[in-house]
């Protein structure tokens, strides 16, 4: 009997296991194996390389600014997303007419394809845009903002148009959990004394921890592998102010044609995200669990 359910739970553990070999396990072995080669285009011979390849990386400028563009990146993100994301959620926590509706349509810059939002804040932050138009009409500006002409100017704009996106899927989130707290947790601290802040800090706050935690680690990893956004707006120039470690990767692949080059700092940048797991894990999320216990 119990040899029958071993082989009826890896039966159906089957499909998903070769899935996984095939998707992930085998990318990235033919990963490891390219950046040990010469490779130029595909179709091509390669010779082994040895460690050149990490070697060249290593000591690439470029690499190392799109390192420290890519660390911003993520935070900057991650600040801005989860303030605003906390913020609307918390506007929409009160049942009212106008929040029903709003709950509705604070989706919609999410569902919004990437490319047509791109496309129109690219149009909406030009010199003759309606966003120049704007803080030119009400005077606090003489001449039109050039948004994507100075490297850090450049980063802010693209971290907001990328934030804007992305926000309303973890305000539906926040929300959502937000409404899984009993209310009487929140009217028991207001009856001792608590006041409205005071009880979003103390009470509301560490009930959501795990769901925070959660989207900041899922956040981290998406905000890092964002390519479509930044290369859209601004090819991640100017003067690679913008360049994140994806668009070197792309660079270094399909515009210098250096494949086992891109390979390695695609190995770099796997390895870097791993580790942040790990850590986020065991001292963050793995801390909490503990103190818990």
């Amino acid at each position: 009997m119990h040899r029958r359910r071993a082989w009826l739970a890896f039966a159906l553990l089957a499909p998903l296991c070769i899935w996984l070999i095939v998707t992930i396990v085998i990318p990235i072995a033919y990963l490891v194996q390219l950046s040990f080669t010469t490779t130029g285009i595909f179709g091509t011979a390669a010779e082994f390389a040895g460690l050149a390849n990490f070697q060249r990386i290593l000591g690439s400028e470029r690499f190392w600014q799109s390192a420290r563009n890519t660390l911003v990146w993520v935070i900057g993100n991650g600040l801005v997303q989860v303030t605003l994301a906390f913020t609307v959620a918390r506007l929409l926590y009160r049942r009212t007419a106008f929040t029903r509706f709003m709950q509705i349509w604070i989706i919609l810059p999410w569902v919004i394809p990437g490319v047509a939002a791109v496309i129109i804040w690219r149009w909406m932050l030009s010199g003759i845009g309606v966003v120049n138009y704007g803080i030119q009409s009400v005077g606090l500006v003489d001449a039109p903002i050039s948004f994507f002409a100075q490297p850090s100017i450049a980063m802010a704009t693209t971290i907001f148009v990328n934030s804007w996106r992305w926000f309303p899927l973890l305000t539906v989130i926040l929300l959502a959990a937000l409404r899984n707290i009993p209310t009487e947790l929140r009217e028991a601290a207001m009856v001792d004394g608590a006041t409205e802040n005071q009880t979003w800090w103390h009470v509301v706050m560490p009930l959501l921890r795990p769901v925070l935690y959660v989207l900041g680690l899922l956040g981290t990893l998406w905000s890092a592998n964002v390519f479509d956004v930044i290369w859209l707006l601004t090819r991640g120039g100017p003067s690679g102010g913008t360049a994140t470690l994806p668009i070197f990767i792309y660079e270094e692949a399909f515009t210098r044609f250096r494949l086992g080059s891109a390979a390695a700092a695609s190995l770099f940048m796997m390895m870097f995200l791993l580790v942040f797991v790990v850590l986020f894990l065991q001292y963050g999320w793995g801390r909490d669990l503990r103190r818990r216990r």
